[in-house]
């Protein structure tokens, strides 16, 4: 959620959506991502049903300020972009260091979860449109 600003109501509906889709009840969703957020691994089916969620939440013609409410800014999107690609960059220099790989993961994943994507390819695209569209 701090990925894509959106209101406590719309935060709300999108962790719901997302525990449906992993099966699991939102508290227990919500302590997965906190410990996705301290190191822990995050399960897969976590991670895509966080994606499809917000994906779901920016096409949903019912959200009260219509499809673009969960739209990241220019700025935002250019500052994750931008980290992806000086992690991806560490990575190609020192590709056995676990902080870069773990670096690179985190980048990946934020950019994934901001563009509500569930590819880093797919989410460098949408980036990259995104940035295009804004300019």
């Amino acid at each position: 959620m701090a990925a894509t600003p959106c209101s406590a109501r719309d935060a709300k509906r999108i962790l719901e959506a997302a525990a449906d889709l992993a099966l699991l009840a939102v508290d227990d969703l919500a302590t997965v991502m906190i410990a996705g957020a301290t190191g822990r691994p995050v399960p897969a089916r976590v991670e895509r049903a966080l994606a499809r969620a917000v994906e779901a939440a920016r096409l949903s013609p019912s959200s009260a300020a219509g499809p673009t409410a969960l739209t990241p800014s220019r700025e935002r999107t250019e500052r994750v972009l931008a980290r992806l690609r000086a992690c991806r960059a560490r990575l190609e220099s020192t590709p056995e260091d676990p902080a870069a790989v773990r670096e690179m993961d985190d980048a990946a994943y934020t950019l994934c979860v901001l563009m509500g994507r569930a590819t880093t390819h797919e989410a460098v695209l949408a980036a990259e449109r995104r940035l295009a569209a804004a300019a």
